[in-house]
């Protein structure tokens, strides 16, 4: 299912404000056409696994750790942190890269950062890979964060709510948000592996114990919870709920295929379908029997099937 373990041919820190300096990495085929992945979260980071998703002869592959998360620093800083600086991040990293285009790559919050980064500057977008899509509405967030997914997952939920007092939990976002930017570590450190490993918990049709461990971990959970709540509760830094749905007129012309998990709890099929009819050109594929991680079989294979072809 995946190539074979590979090292960046380039690496390095890209520094895009005062505050934040990006990790970044290119792998593959120097000469080849360039692919840009997009990680999830937001707060995720990238890992060695996400190099070996693309054909190493095909693809020039770019990853880079957004800001604050990964081996970008400061770590699991919220300031200047915002949907709008990433998408002028990958402008400044492809411009210091000397890239004229490329496709982009993203899966769950990586799908909305896709959308984002393609709005606004489709003519460097020569095509959209797209997995487990997420737009930030508020339907979404309260599925996942409120009420809807806790029904699939009753036991995974009682980890996940019981740091919030019961007074508290009509909207576990915002009490989240509150631990989460609290001044005391043991405060956040609770805060943020309970929030992580929720979603460690619902990320795969089966569950996957070193999955749900690794987001436990307290650099991870504290990069990716923090991260994760701040723009939830910031709405994405959409002027509107449907923004991006409201944009796809600019991006019809660019090829784009949205893979989804038929069992997705995280980002349920409902927004992967609104998306297809807003980009009607777009293909879908519907994966029967798999839920929301890049690393299900079936949504690897479709996606490796077609940015490998």
């Amino acid at each position: 299912m995946l190539y074979p373990s590979i090292l960046p041919f380039n690496s390095g820190m890209l520094q895009v404000s005062d505050i934040h300096t990006l990790y970044y990495e290119e792998v593959g085929n120097p000469d080849a056409p360039t692919i840009l992945f997009l990680h999830g979260g937001p707060g995720g980071g990238c890992n060695e696994t996400y190099r070996q998703i693309f054909d190493p002869q095909k693809w020039r592959v770019v990853l880079f750790d957004q800001r604050g998360c990964g081996r970008s620093t400061p770590h699991a800083e919220l300031k200047d942190n915002t949907t709008w600086d990433l998408v002028e991040d990958i402008e400044k990293l492809r411009s210091h890269l000397s890239i004229k285009n490329w496709a982009v790559f993203g899966g769950s919050w990586g799908s909305t950062l896709a959308l984002s980064y393609a709005v606004t500057h489709p003519q460097k977008v020569n095509s959209l890979f797209l997995r487990g899509i997420f737009m930030l509405r508020d339907k979404e967030l309260q599925w996942f964060y409120q009420k809807g997914a806790h029904r699939f997952f009753p036991e995974a939920w009682q980890k996940y709510v019981k740091v919030i007092p019961e007074n508290e939990r009509d909207d576990l976002i915002t009490a989240y948000y509150k631990r989460l930017t609290s001044s005391q570590p043991d405060i956040v450190r609770k805060a943020a592996q309970a929030w992580a490993i929720w979603e460690g918990s619902t990320s795969k049709l089966i569950q996957d114990k070193e999955l749900i461990e690794h987001h436990g971990e307290d650099s991870f959970a504290q990069a990716f919870a923090r991260i994760e709540c701040h723009y939830f509760i910031n709405k994405g830094f959409f002027p509107k709920e449907n923004y991006l749905l409201d944009q796809c007129h600019k991006i019809k012309h660019i090829p784009t295929l949205i893979v989804q998990g038929r069992y997705d709890m995280v980002c349920p099929l409902e927004s992967a379908w609104e998306l297809h009819q807003a980009l009607p050109d777009s293909k879908l594929r519907i994966i029967e029997d798999a839920g929301h991680s890049v690393m299900e079989k079936g949504i690897l294979n479709a996606l490796q099937a077609a940015v490998n072809m």
